[in-house]
């Protein structure tokens, strides 16, 4: 499982994916979540906008787990 770290209080998915490195920019969301598979705490959400919190766990079908952490 691998940490994202954020220091503000939630992260839009389409930023999410941007730093954790899924896509190269913000742009390519929208696409990106088209196709992939992408689990937020157990639950099927593609929403770019989603907002993300501490703890949240994301798994990304081909790209692994992720953690939120706020620091």
């Amino acid at each position: 499982m691998t940490e994202v770290e954020i220091t503000t209080e939630y992260i839009a998915l389409g930023q999410f994916l941007k730093l954790s490195g899924c896509i190269d920019t913000g742009g390519a969301a929208k696409f990106f979540l088209q196709d992939a598979e992408v689990m937020i705490n157990g639950e099927a959400d593609n929403r770019r906008g989603r907002k993300l919190y501490n703890g949240d766990r994301v798994e990304i079908k081909g790209h692994g787990l992720f953690t939120v952490v706020k620091r």
